[in-house]
């Protein structure tokens, strides 16, 4: 094809890119490797913007998994800057001061509901974001929610050399999860001997309602690394040891019934508000956890020819976990109250009086629980890195869920504490396996070619099961058990053009073929109930354009369309009731939901003042149909509560970034991000108390307004100083917004947070770190409390 033919087409495909999409896109993205006109971003000892116009390369010495050739957003943070800025205990803590993320880190260690939100979707919508670690996927795509969070725990913030976010669902290589952020954490390459040890403290005073107690804990971790000729290799372990402010609460709501005579005289219980504004009880501390976990890490990268490299990750990670509770409630001796005395093993309820009312309180409502976790990740590719007409990489992966157990009692304390009843649930043999084909064409400096085949297999196994003795029992009957897969098998191309020096173009399309299968469920019954295979295919257009304003302005568009496959949990799991039974056909188990399906686009504008400053405003649009949220619905006359599709979620917003560095005085470095959302409810039939009360609501865990800010600055090379801040506006938890009270337990609230940190490289091995954060102890929730004011200190050595 003549170059004259090339340019018709190119242009005839950007003037369709603009007509579908009616919003668009951004700033900092990423160019083809061999593009003349690229962008280097921030180095890794720097963290002020370095611009030339057209599109954004991140360098650094570590590669990055995700797509060079998007002109569309994307967000970076380096080693440097997260060890100067952050008070990172746990690799989540790097997203901190992004733009638009929000990680719900309940505590240091949170391993079971640290979820991913990004610009529209909230923390309950975890299956609408990707991380990966090395390009090995640590999300957790078995379901959908906040306890389906991301494997953080096979990285550690001693590791990280950079991380990567790409925002939205822009590149034809990621399945349509990616439809909120794709985040890739890159870890350490060395390239000679290195050697790093690191051992930190944090401590965290909390009052709140009964609970007035000093939580803390610590953390080390140990790193070598080298490079023998073609051989290189990477060992890291951590150890952290954290116990966490109380995450649950038992409470009532306030009676209006005269207690009994019979029942027991109690005082110490905290009068308060509900998220309905509704007064209730709060009689103490449900849930209290010490977590301790340990993580290893190998990696092993060898050099097959000058541009051809195999490379192998073995990561370990386990997890013990205690759930203590705590009662506030106290009889006319003074001793703590928990439950009635258990007779011959067997819970009983407890009528209780509180100021003459009458309450009821039950056998279990201050429980124990033991979780221990055993998990493992590996990781084979072979990469080529030619950057001539043609590379290619072939990858597999395995996450595997070697142990996942966890133990609840089924008496309250004391009782408990000698063992008794409880429950087991065994998720071993659960895990993910991915297969990736890759190849890039670079058939002219102008054309970039990139073909992939891919399959990703999710598999669901759990086993609910009594036990006599709660804390190392073996398990008895059968209480519930679930299973499912789910399969996605891919194709996809994309090609990106360089049109002429100030105008580039990338069109992708995406093939999925996606099936579930092998779908059960059995009751204590012992009936099992299976579901049929299904099999669906989509295709996912994408497209974005970058266009050279001039030597300080560049504009960048994108759209796509994302189908977000239903994961194994929301379609076979549930259904059972609080006995382990169930009735034929119940509909509280969806096998037949359908995939979400949106389209998302952005606008963006990004201006640059040499290597000083960076503004980018991106507006943005994301249409979804047919989003998966539990709500109520009417089958046969019956209000059912399920895993459901809604019609219809348009969100509609704008973000703004800026970063400056040398600006005012030499060595002040500042960033900060604004985000506006408006995320509305469009089309439903379901409901949550009466049909169409949730027509034009909010949707959950959406925030209008968020807001952060980083302030660092070099006081001495060797002694650095940050201040951070971080906002979020009010939210609801509810699909039709009627919890406006989002300063209590199980209320979603606004919050103003700061952090501080100071840094001081004593000399070339030895660095002390400390710093506050939440250091002005704003009391905030989601759903659970988020942690008050914590004080951290750190020593580290490099060899």
């Amino acid at each position: 094809m003549r170059t004259q033919e090339k340019k018709r087409l190119a242009l005839a495909c950007a003037q369709a890119c603009l007509a579908l999409a009616t919003l668009p896109f951004h700033g900092q993205a990423r160019a083809c490797d061999d593009c003349d006109d690229t962008v280097h971003a921030k180095p890794t000892n720097s963290a002020g913007p370095v611009h030339k116009l057209g599109l954004v390369l991140i360098s650094g010495s570590a590669p990055s998994s995700l797509p060079n050739n998007i002109p569309t957003t994307l967000e970076s943070i380096s080693a440097a800057e997260i060890a100067k800025s952050i008070n990172a205990t746990d690799a989540e803590d790097a997203l901190k001061y992004l733009p638009s993320l929000l990680v719900r880190k309940r505590y240091i260690g949170d391993y079971n509901h640290a979820v991913l939100s990004t610009r529209a979707s909230g923390t309950g919508n975890s299956a609408r974001s990707l991380v990966f670690a090395d390009g090995i996927p640590i999300s957790n795509l078995l379901g959908n929610g906040a306890s389906f969070t991301p494997r953080w725990g096979l990285v550690t913030p001693e590791e990280i050399e950079r991380v990567d976010v790409l925002y939205g669902p822009f590149s034809a290589a990621y399945s349509g999860n990616s439809v909120g952020a794709v985040v890739d954490y890159q870890t350490r390459s060395p390239k000679a001997f290195e050697a790093h040890a690191k051992a930190g403290v944090f401590v965290q005073p909390f009052e709140l309602y009964g609970s007035n107690k000093t939580y803390g804990g610590h953390h080390t971790s140990a790193s070598l690394g080298d490079r023998a000729g073609a051989l290189s290799w990477w060992i890291n372990l951590n150890h952290l040891d954290s116990e966490g402010q109380p995450q649950t609460f038992v409470v009532k709501p306030l009676s209006g019934s005269n207690a009994a005579a019979s029942a027991t005289p109690l005082s110490g219980a905290v009068a308060g508000m509900d998220k309905n504004n509704q007064p209730w009880l709060i009689l103490g501390a449900g849930t209290q956890y010490r977590t301790q976990q340990d993580h290893a890490k190998l990696k092993l990268a060898y050099d097959i020819n000058p541009v051809l490299r195999a490379s192998y990750t073995l990561g370990w990670w386990g997890n013990s976990a205690v759930g203590r509770s705590e009662s506030y409630l106290r009889d006319a001796s003074g001793q703590a109250f928990y439950a009635a005395p258990a007779h011959s093993g067997t819970a009983k309820a407890s009528p209780i009086a509180i100021d003459g009312r009458a309450y009821t309180l039950g056998a279990n409502d201050f429980g124990q629980s033991r979780d221990e976790l055993r998990h493992q990740m590996q990781g084979l590719s072979i990469k080529s890195h030619s950057k001539g007409l043609f590379d290619f990489e072939l990858a597999a992966s395995r996450y595997a869920y070697e142990r996942d157990e966890s133990r609840s009692a089924l008496l309250a304390r004391p009782a408990s504490e000698a063992g008794g009843a409880g429950r087991l649930s065994d998720l071993a043999g659960t895990g993910w396996t991915t297969l990736a084909a890759k190849a890039q064409l670079r058939p002219s400096a102008s054309h970039v070619i990139e073909l992939g085949l891919q399959q990703e297999r999710y598999q669901w196994q759990q086993r609910v099961s009594d036990v006599a003795d709660w804390i190392n029992g073996a398990p008895t009957a059968l209480f519930t058990a679930f299973s499912g897969k789910t399969q996605l098998n891919s194709a996809y191309a994309q090609e990106a053009w360089t049109i002429s020096p100030e105008l580039k173009a990338v069109i992708g399309l995406r093939l999925e073929d996606w099936r579930a299968l092998d779908g059960s469920k059995t009751s204590a019954a012992g009936k099992t109930v299976n579901f049929e295979r299904r099999s669906e295919q989509y295709v996912s257009p994408k497209a974005a354009l970058g266009y050279a304003l001039s030597e300080d302005w560049s504009l960048k568009l994108s759209t796509g369309r994302a189908v977000r496959m239903p994961t194994a949990g929301e379609l076979f799991q549930g259904g059972v009731n609080a006995a382990g039974v169930y009735v034929e056909s119940d509909p509280t188990t969806n096998p037949n939901l359908k995939p979400e399906r949106g389209w998302t686009s952005e606008l963006s504008a990004l201006w640059a003042s040499g290597t000083q400053q960076q503004l980018r405003a991106t507006l943005f649009l994301e249409d979804t149909r047919d989003a998966l949220y539990s709500q109520t619905t009417v089958v046969d006359g019956k209000n059912i509560s399920s895993t459901q599709n809604i019609g219809r979620i348009r969100t509609l917003g704008l973000e703004l970034s800026y970063q400056a560095a040398d600006l005012f005085l030499q060595g002040l470095e500042l960033q900060g991000s604004l985000t506006y959302a408006d995320s509305k409810i469009l089309a439903n039939e379901g409901f949550v108390a009466k049909p169409g009360d949730t027509l034009g609501m909010q949707q959950p865990r959406v925030p209008k307004w968020r807001a952060s800010g980083l302030i660092g600055y070099a006081i001495t090379p060797e002694l650095s100083a940050s201040y951070g801040l971080r906002y979020s506006g009010p939210q609801y938890g509810t699909l039709n917004n009627s919890d406006p009270n989002g300063s209590t337990y199980q209320g979603f609230s606004k919050f103003f947070t700061t952090d501080v940190r100071l840094q001081w490289r004593v000399n070339k091995q030895w660095t002390l770190a400390g710093g506050i954060d939440n250091l002005n102890n704003y009391q905030y929730w989601n759903f659970h409390p988020y942690p008050q004011r914590t004080y951290h200190a750190e020593l580290k050595f490099d060899l």
